[in-house]
């Protein structure tokens, strides 16, 4: 199985790292935000965000979201009424640059045709959760298929010209 993602899309991974275990009071708080913050996603289906999928480890929790823009993302990330900025402001706040709890996030704007995936014995996972996933046939078989590429080589200019 392969995803079948229309147009563009946006990937965003976040994560927190405790530095400081015995430091509860630091942590626990980043800890909780993020689950307020996905129920309060999960009851917006205009929000933006298409799927997301949490990793807990043993000192560290990341979470990889899948939104359908950018402006979505950042629009829910600068609302005022939305539970993302108060819990920023009171990490900056509270915690800072202390030391204690570590943050981290990447984004990732991807641009239709620009991505591939295969799932094989697998649950909807990561992209196949955020879109439908149909089957790794025909012209979805390969990798090289998936992203459009000839064989071996850089993906096809879909059409723009052949000078050959």
């Amino acid at each position: 199985m392969t995803a079948d993602a229309d147009g563009d899309f946006v990937v965003f991974r976040i994560g927190f790292r405790i530095n400081t275990l015995w430091k509860v009071h630091k942590w626990l708080p980043v800890f909780l935000a993020m689950p307020r913050m996905l129920r309060e996603l999960d009851a917006d289906p205009d929000s933006g965000l298409l799927s997301y999928q949490t990793s807990l480890g043993l000192r560290s929790a990341r979470l990889t979201q899948f939104w359908r823009s950018f402006e979505d993302l950042h629009g829910y990330a600068h609302d005022p009424d939305a539970e993302h900025l108060p819990a920023w402001q009171r990490f900056t706040s509270e915690v800072g640059e202390g030391g204690d709890v570590g943050i981290w996030h990447e984004t990732f704007r991807v641009r239709a045709g620009d991505h591939e995936s295969v799932y094989v014995n697998m649950p909807p996972s990561g992209l196949g959760a955020a879109t439908e996933l149909v089957p790794a046939t025909g012209e979805r078989e390969t990798a090289s298929d998936r992203l459009g590429s000839t064989t071996g080589g850089e993906p096809t200019d879909d059409g723009a010209g052949d000078d050959a």
